[in-house]
């Protein structure tokens, strides 16, 4: 079933996979106690894998819509600036702050704009109801 995933161009594969893997290290450490070891080292993978996920979408130009980008794009910058302001503000203290930006992000990031792959037409539809 993950035939269409794989079968993409580059970086297609990579982009999805990081993303999966960030969307499910995100819920657990969204249960898991926060603070200790175990949440900075979940937490620095969560931020490289976002980087991932972002990074790469600059390379995914399948829709247009602004000369070579989409609105997709915006989104990828907005996760860029955020996880640098949220990594910063942990690294200050400023936990609040920390914890809003995250749960933000993965929430709109992730969950919100994961949802928009599952529309008809698109690999992700493709791949989870295998049509």
């Amino acid at each position: 079933m993950m035939h269409p995933l794989f079968d993409a161009a580059a970086p297609i594969p990579l982009h999805a996979l990081a993303a999966m893997a960030a969307t499910l290290l995100g819920a657990v450490q969204l249960l898991l106690p926060k603070g200790g070891f175990l949440h900075i080292v979940m937490g620095r993978l969560w931020v490289a894998g976002m980087a991932v996920v972002a990074v790469s979408s600059f390379f995914i130009l399948e829709i247009r819509l602004l000369g070579p980008f989409s609105p997709i794009h915006g989104l990828s910058l907005f996760t860029l600036v955020v996880l640098a302001y949220a990594v910063h503000a942990a690294r200050r203290g400023r936990i609040a702050a920390h914890r809003k930006a995250m749960i933000r992000l993965y929430c709109l990031s992730l969950l919100l704009a994961g949802a928009f792959t599952l529309l008809p037409g698109r690999i992700m539809h493709q791949v989870v109801f295998g049509v």
